[in-house]
């Protein structure tokens, strides 16, 4: 059973409800661009239009077979997570996304896993819905690096019931870039995908690790995509700043130690790097499928790193199955 642990999909039975109840989300603005459609939450900039390519389940189910994939984990896309709308209201637009998240879950032979999305501009909201998702069969949640929007911070005191609730669930958090890294520098050369998703990652779970969180809410399993995200990369100054001021901070290899990420690094030096670092007990096989930024062959890095056997098998299997207890 190989499984793909990291994968966007927006089922094309939301886009449609979207379109016959955008009066019920008065801080949304829809747009209709072509046969897709774009949103505006609460008078922010335009979203880019939803891609074909994340709705086509026809030809990701193709390209699954043709590398072999028998699985994919999917969330949505990060862009329609709506968490800078107001609270109840982002509370009711993650529900209806997960509605069809969980509908495609129980098609397609169950090729795919659906992570949930929670409204984290609200920790009390996010933690109901997180709970409310798990009774309906899912096993985690995709977040966002920014809640509340531009600048929002994972450590905010306010996600606190959001963190306990994953921690007493047992529940599997992909934590992901959201499309503004935060720094306009990066806005240029395609830079957003290929440096500011890493940057923008590497601070948001590095509040997490030095503020204790990763360590505090132990059941809570921590997915950083990316191969996450540099942290083996700088993980020596990590664990310098921590032995400047160990009073304040909590230890970044404990953090590392206890999360889990995934092979979307593209360099097979790299993987070796992170298999060294954390190993294979701690990594799966990810695409970011459908962006083109992704993957499109995920397997070949296994073997272009020397990883075979045993250390193979949990990366593309093993690892995978017990965090989400499949």
């Amino acid at each position: 059973m190989i499984i793909d642990s990291h994968a966007h999909l927006v089922p094309p039975s939301l886009l449609e409800e979207i379109r016959s109840r955008k009066h019920d989300f008065p801080s949304l603005e829809v747009t209709e661009d072509g046969d897709s459609l774009a949103f505006s939450f609460s008078g922010n900039t335009r979203t880019r239009p939803v891609a074909g390519f994340l709705s086509n389940v026809e030809k990701r189910l193709a390209w699954m077979d043709e590398n072999g994939i028998d699985r994919q984990v999917v969330g949505g896309w990060l862009d329609m997570f709506g968490n800078d709308l107001p609270a109840e209201e982002g509370a009711a637009w993650s529900r209806l996304i997960n509605s069809h998240l969980h509908a495609a879950g129980q098609a397609h032979d169950g090729r795919f896993i659906p992570l949930a999305t929670v409204p984290l501009q609200d920790g009390a909201l996010a933690a109901e819905v997180l709970r409310e998702a798990h009774a309906h069969g899912f096993r985690g949640a995709m977040i966002g690096t920014q809640p509340k929007g531009r600048g929002g911070v994972l450590d905010d005191p306010d996600l606190d019931p959001f963190w306990q609730a994953a921690h007493e669930l047992g529940s599997a958090l992909f934590i992901h870039p959201v499309f503004d890294a935060g720094d306009d520098r990066v806005k240029a050369y395609g830079m957003e995908n290929a440096v500011g998703r890493i940057t923008d990652t590497l601070i948001a779970v590095s509040r997490l690790i030095y503020s204790g969180k990763v360590e505090r809410y132990p059941g809570a399993k921590f997915v950083i995509g990316i191969g996450g995200a540099a942290l083996p990369f700088v993980i020596g100054r990590l664990r310098r700043n921590y032995a400047l001021a160990k009073d304040k901070l909590a230890d970044p290899d404990k953090a590392l130690s206890m999360m889990y990420y995934d092979t979307l690094v593209h360099e097979p030096e790299a993987l070796r790097l992170l298999v060294d670092t954390v190993g294979p007990d701690r990594i799966m096989l990810g695409s970011d499928m459908p962006f083109p930024i992704g993957d499109p062959a995920p397997r070949e890095i296994l073997a272009a790193a020397g990883i075979e056997g045993d250390a193979r098998d949990r990366i593309e299997s093993g690892t995978v199955t017990s965090l989400l207890n499949l």
